[in-house]
C-alpha cells in the first residue's frame, strides 16, 4: 500500500474552515435523492466550474460558495474545497470516487487529489488536448496519514 503524508494541521485546517462554512446555511434541497455537496472555490477559476459540471452531470446537487479558499490553495496546490456528508473533498476527484467514498464509509477525512493533474474531472477539457497524468486519489486518514484509494494511469 502505497502512503502519502499530508501535513495534518493542513488538511484538518481545510476540514475545519469547510466545516464552518456549512454551518454558514444548509444547501438548498433540488432533489430529495441527491446527493448533496457544498464546494468553496474562486469565482473567476474555470476549472473549478468544470469539476462542479462534472458532479452535477454525475447526480450531486451541489451548492457552490464563491468565496474562495486561498490559504487552503497555497499550501496544497489545490484548486477547490468540498463538503459532502461529512467528508471533505480535496481537490479534482471524480463523482465514482466520492460515490465509493459514501457507500463505503470509511473512518477517514476525506478524499484528496493533490496539485491539479490534468486528466482529472475539471482538467480534461479540449484545451489539454486529450493529455492525462498520472494521478492517485488519496483517502486522508484521520491521523493525517493518507493512502491510495484509487490510482489513475
Amino acid at each position: 500500500m502505497n502512503s502519502f503524508k499530508l501535513p495534518r494541521r493542513t488538511f484538518l485546517g481545510a476540514a475545519a474552515a469547510a466545516w464552518g462554512l456549512a454551518a454558514i446555511g444548509p444547501a438548498l434541497a433540488k432533489s430529495p435523492s441527491a446527493v448533496e455537496v457544498e464546494v468553496w472555490k474562486d469565482p473567476e477559476c474555470g476549472c473549478c466550474k468544470d469539476w462542479v459540471a462534472h458532479l452535477e452531470s454525475k447526480g450531486f446537487q451541489v451548492t457552490v460558495h464563491d468565496t474562495g479558499n486561498n490559504a487552503v490553495r497555497a499550501k496544497l496546490g489545490s484548486c477547490h474545497t468540498a463538503l459532502v456528508r461529512g467528508y471533505v473533498i480535496e481537490g479534482h476527484v471524480p463523482a465514482s470516487d466520492i460515490r465509493r467514498l459514501l457507500k463505503d464509509k470509511p473512518q477517514a477525512l476525506g478524499l484528496a487529489v493533490p496539485g491539479m493533474p490534468v486528466g482529472a474531472p475539471g482538467m480534461d477539457g479540449a484545451v489539454y488536448g486529450g493529455r492525462r497524468d498520472r494521478h492517485d486519489v488519496l483517502l486522508v486518514l484521520k491521523d493525517g496519514s493518507s493512502q491510495v484509494f484509487k490510482s489513475y494511469f
